[in-house]
């Protein structure tokens, strides 16, 4: 087997976050529903974007935000995700590779735009939304890079990425490259929407064991197995082999593993500020633990641990270590 240089790679949509405050006029001349967020395609995208002005731009991403979490505890992630070459592309692979994230996956040099959320923020607060999805949809089989997968203990891919054929095609070859070189296969559902797009798909890969470790709320994971009932839906989860890691919201967590079942509670969180990105740290937590060799219980506490930092602030990533908070908390990282 080959060395284990990264203790997980994650791939997904590379979607930098843009975010502008705009008066209420902007929205009324634009003919933007306040609160709303909608697909635009490449021309609104770009005119958008530089009617804007002055802009603060994040790289997003929900299996980046992963991966970024993974880099705050102190571990070592790989990324692979697909922007394009202009100014965008150019400030996602700076702050990827700056949080210390590896990041290399071949830059798209024409067609389509590097992928954003243009994100208007009103002075009450209120925020607009307008993805346009450009680049990262361009992922493609010839973007796995075979050396990086053998070399990460989970390769994990968010559901997202199961719209694009190419990027399906793409999942299933690292896969099974990971496979080859006994490393786990994880799959984050994403959202209900996307279960309901690819149901029959997602439910095939836990039971033909293409996928080792499914993550999800209690949301995917009722609409997976199409109940109202959670405990049916855990039932049949339990029953296709694959390791669960199940999301609970203020219940915390549970790990289902054959026929054991792993609980833990959520952590206390004074001041609620903003859920984004609460399931994506969850994720950093858990396959960190999984990495370093946690017991599953103790890989799903730091997940939660992880969770309820990100939630006591507004956006998806750390504002500050959580090798720092994980120490305070008794975890050698």
């Amino acid at each position: 087997m080959t060395e284990t240089r990264f203790d997980a790679l994650c791939i997904g949509n590379a979607i930098c976050d843009v975010f502008a405050h705009v008066e209420e006029d902007f929205l009324l001349q634009e003919n933007l529903i306040k609160g709303s967020m909608r697909l635009i395609e490449t021309d609104e995208a770009v005119r958008l974007f530089n009617k804007m002005g002055q802009t603060v731009r994040v790289s997003g991403g929900s299996a980046g935000n992963t991966a970024a979490g993974i880099a705050s505890l102190g571990g070592r992630p790989a990324y692979f995700g697909k922007v394009a070459e202009d100014e965008l592309g150019d400030s996602y692979y700076h702050d990827m590779n700056g949080t210390g994230v590896y990041f290399n996956t071949p830059r798209l040099r024409e067609w389509k735009p590097t992928a954003r959320s243009m994100i208007l923020i009103t002075p009450d607060g209120e925020r607009t939304m307008n993805t346009y999805l450009g680049a990262c949809t361009e992922f493609s089989p010839s973007d796995v890079d075979e050396d990086v997968v053998a070399a990460a203990a989970v390769t994990y891919m968010e559901g997202y990425l199961w719209d694009p054929e190419e990027a399906k095609k793409a999942f299933l070859k690292a896969a099974e490259i990971a496979h080859l070189n006994n490393r786990k296969v994880a799959i984050t559902l994403s959202d209900s929407f996307c279960v309901d797009r690819y149901r029959s798909e997602f439910q095939s890969m836990l039971t033909d064991g293409v996928v080792d470790l499914m993550f999800a709320n209690e949301h995917e994971l009722r609409a997976l197995y199409e109940t109202a009932d959670l405990d049916t839906a855990v039932a049949a989860a339990r029953e296709t082999g694959a390791l669960t890691a199940l999301t609970l919201g203020k219940e915390g967590a549970m790990v289902i593993n054959g026929e054991e079942t792993y609980t833990v509670p959520a952590q206390v969180v004074d001041n609620v500020v903003d859920l984004t990105g609460a399931g994506d740290l969850f994720a950093s937590g858990f396959l960190f633990g999984l990495a370093r060799d946690y017991s599953l219980s103790e890989s799903a506490a730091l997940g939660c641990l992880c969770a309820s930092n990100v939630i006591s602030h507004v956006g998806a990533r750390p504002e500050r270590p959580l090798k720092n908070l994980a120490e305070q908390n008794g975890y050698k990282v």
